[in-house]
């Protein structure tokens, strides 16, 4: 039996690891993206063990391992005394605990290093500036049409097109997103602009705020999240600037080891973060989602990048192991609605972790770290998602 034809909506991490995957099974697929070009986008990414374990088996281990950095202990700090926990120990003893490593990563690269082994593989199947306007399906498959009229017919499509998703809202009309009180900048900050005891993983937890920051590329940079609740700022995008005096303002009082970070970010960006209930189905016939596109999550855990990895390797292993194209779309859902729905709100509650008022007073600030904080229930979490394996769970 002939493999079926793949279009692909959505260059980002999902859909070039589901395209990379898909072509070492024998598939033809096209990837369309709406941008005019792959551009840097100036952010950091982790991929733990439960995406690194996937992209090893497609033949990245060497490449991840040169643009990917292994933590070692990660610390827990309070926001005005700078006082310090140990969070949880990434390195050795991740590799032996999960099988694979955890990285840091800085995204660009991570999408560069994607793109080239797509490419490397099936020449010229990446097509940039390609807006999805709409679908359609019939008994012979599925019709992309793009801007500008142009059509484009396949047997499967995959929206991989993230949290605004054209393929969705077709499929199953506008959604309903939540604003959640709460909104994130992020940037990077020049290692040359910081102490060296600060480039390093780490967070930062206060009554209803926090920060993460790891280091990305070689250790050149810092990249840095600062969550704060606000209800002023509701625009959901990657691209708003704002200014450091702004995001300064958010969190005074904090450790001057903190403000250090903020003041040497070069660029501030600022999201407001929102949240999407899981949808109770992801396909209609040969048509189906993955990723941010059908399961965004707050990044309080960040498995964002990695739940898009899972989900291209078990659409894959599903296509590759059915008939018919629409008993593995059915497979895919049933192996992956439940597992994503179980990350989306625990990252959702992840926030009692984080914030708490007894975060107020250094006092009361170590029963909160003892309590939420604990080695077991720490390894209770984390052994959950890392411990998946999305290359020999069951479909």
């Amino acid at each position: 039996m002939a493999k079926a034809r793949v279009l692909i909506v959505g260059a980002g991490i999902g859909g070039l690891t589901a395209a990379l995957a898909l072509i070492r099974r024998g598939y033809a697929i096209q990837v369309f993206e709406q941008a005019p070009e792959l551009t840097e986008l100036g952010a950091g990414v982790q991929i733990s063990p439960n995406g690194s374990r996937i992209l090893r088996a497609l033949g990245l281990g060497d490449e991840l391992a040169r643009i990917g950095i292994e933590p070692g202990i990660v610390d827990l700090r309070l926001w005005n005394t700078g006082a310090r926990w140990k969070m949880m120990e990434h390195g050795a003893n991740t590799r032996e605990r999960y099988g694979s490593p955890h990285y840091t990563i800085h995204r660009a690269d991570l999408q560069t290093m994607l793109k080239a082994a797509v490419l490397r593989a099936a020449p010229s199947s990446i097509c940039v500036n390609s807006r999805c306007v709409g679908i359609a399906q019939s008994v012979r498959g599925v019709a992309l049409t793009l801007e500008g009229g142009l059509c484009v017919t396949g047997d499967v499509l995959i929206g991989a097109d993230g949290i605004h998703s054209t393929v969705r809202q077709a499929l199953f009309g506008r959604d309903t997103p939540e604003f959640t009180g709460f909104m994130a900048w992020r940037g990077l900050c020049p290692a040359a602009k910081l102490q060296p005891a600060l480039m390093r993983h780490g967070g930062w937890i206060a009554p209803a705020s926090h920060i993460f920051h790891y280091p990305v590329r070689n250790r050149e940079l810092l990249n840095v999240i600062a969550v704060v609740e606000r209800r002023d700022w509701r625009h959901e995008s990657w691209t708003d600037r704002g200014t450091h005096e702004e995001w300064l303002g958010d969190f005074p009082g904090w450790h001057e080891d903190a403000r250090a970070m903020i003041a040497a970010v070069e660029t501030p960006y600022k999201w407001a973060l929102v949240v999407r209930w899981p949808l109770p189905r992801w396909s209609v016939a040969n048509a189906t989602l993955l990723g941010d596109a059908c399961h965004s999550t707050l990044p309080f855990l960040a498995q964002g990048a990695a739940m898009s990895i899972e989900d291209a390797c078990i659409l894959a292993r599903c296509l590759d192991a059915c008939d018919d194209i629409e008993t593995a779309l059915q497979r895919y859902e049933a192996a992956r609605i439940d597992r994503t729905r179980r990350i989306v709100l625990a990252a959702v509650a992840q926030k009692d972790r984080l914030h708490g008022d007894s975060l107020k007073d250094p006092n009361t600030a170590k029963r909160h770290v003892d309590e939420k904080w604990s080695a077991a229930s720490v390894e209770e979490l984390y052994d959950g998602i890392y411990g998946y394996d999305a290359l020999n769970v069951t479909i």
